[in-house]
């Protein structure tokens, strides 16, 4: 690529990234003008308390790259103690088992705020003792829209993303314009597809609901109430069960997802951005790509157990995160994407590019934002998931 193409290409994919953060759905509402700023100080730490002892974290395995946790020790003298979790129901299951005992920070996703809610093994934070004004407002707004109870905020954003399509580029060839939920259940791709059982459901959906063959806007209905989650559901999963033959693996995790892509036969599948795209950056033949359906879209961020005993170092964590090096350092790693103001000036070339080839033309126009889930949803979805998994 000439210099001038690729100042071009930077210069379009920065306007993306901008593009998404003002989009009009949901948690990206109040984006505003925040695309690229100047870069805060540089991120230190207060409070003496928080400058020594540990910090226990509960936290998905795969969105701490590379040097983000070594150079926090370092520049803190606080020692982190990971217990590393691939997902929501398992961190769930184990916030549940012990009360929150042994963690002082987890990643809940946004949309199970309904679920933690009634757990209750979370403490709100001080808000005084973040710096919440260095986070894209559209990112922080995600938090506050449906973590905020009694007056007190449980969860501050980590790291955006979505799900859609990832493919091997040297086994077949897809195109922005036709790339679609139901390709993944094209004749061609028999025994060549990975997924969530739970997430090729929810694209089966979203895919007739496009096409007409089942009208659920945009599978919106389906979290009225159980009545039309099941009228939903019920087609979509005899479908799945009829078509099961496509499945190559079901994955449960970011390197279960790699390996799949790499070495257990898949082609093509419904996957997470970061995994793909961190194939994507090592040079390896896969891409990602968000179909005309939408991407389905999701944040993490940070919660304080009940339990925790390490507070004032938790807070030290989440102030270093949020500061627009680090949030870009957990993006190029990740292959996800950052939350601090100021972030872009620090995502390399190559993130930039692999974000504007993931998200085409009007795809930022369509992302899915995942619906907080009332428990009766997770667990009748859960439900259906497994049948499909079983049969």
């Amino acid at each position: 690529m000439s210099d001038t193409n690729k100042m071009a290409a930077t210069a379009q994919a920065a306007e993306t990234l901008r593009a998404a953060r003002g989009l009009s759905r949901r948690f990206f509402l109040k984006a505003g003008a925040a695309g690229t700023v100047a870069a805060m100080g540089p991120w230190y730490v207060k409070d003496a308390l928080s400058s020594s002892g540990t910090l226990n974290l509960l936290h998905w395995d795969d969105e701490l790259p590379g040097e983000v946790i070594p150079d926090f020790e370092k520049k803190t003298g606080i020692r982190i103690n990971k217990t590393p979790f691939s997902q929501n129901e398992e961190q769930i299951n184990k916030l549940q088992a012990t009360g929150g005992e042994g963690f002082d920070l987890c990643q809940p996703t946004r949309d199970r705020a309904p679920q933690f809610q009634e757990l209750e093994v979370l403490a709100p934070f001080d808000t005084k003792k973040l710096q919440l004004d260095r986070l894209l407002p559209a990112m922080l707004e995600g938090s506050t829209s449906v973590w905020t109870w009694g007056g007190k905020l449980y969860h501050v954003p980590h790291c955006w993303g979505s799900e859609a399509i990832s493919w091997r580029t040297d086994l077949t060839t897809l195109n922005y314009e036709t790339l679609s939920y139901g390709t993944l259940w094209d004749e061609a791709y028999r025994g060549k597809v990975q997924g969530r059982p739970h997430s090729l459901l929810l694209g089966i959906g979203l895919w007739w609901d496009r096409t007409g063959r089942l009208a659920s806007n945009r599978m919106m209905d389906s979290y009225k109430d159980e009545a039309s989650m099941r009228r939903i559901y019920d087609p979509i999963l005899k479908f799945a069960i009829e078509k099961k033959s496509q499945i190559r693996q079901f994955w449960d995790s970011a390197d279960n997802t790699k390996s799949g892509l790499l070495e257990n036969g898949v082609v093509i599948g419904q996957t997470w951005d970061g995994p793909a795209l961190s194939l994507k950056k090592q040079g390896r033949p896969v891409s990602y790509m968000a179909p005309q359906e939408g991407a389905i879209a999701w944040l993490d961020g940070w919660a304080i157990t009940k339990a925790a005993r390490n507070v004032e170092q938790a807070y030290a964590w989440i102030n270093y995160i949020h500061s627009p090096e680090v949030s870009a350092k957990v993006a190029d790693g990740s292959g996800y994407n950052p939350v601090a103001k100021g972030a872009d000036a620090f995502l390399s070339d190559v993130a930039k590019k692999n974000f504007l080839e993931a998200y085409p033309g009007d795809a930022t126009a369509k992302l899915w934002h995942r619906v907080p889930e009332p428990s009766w949803f997770a667990d009748l979805r859960t439900q259906y998931a497994e049948k499909f998994k079983a049969a």
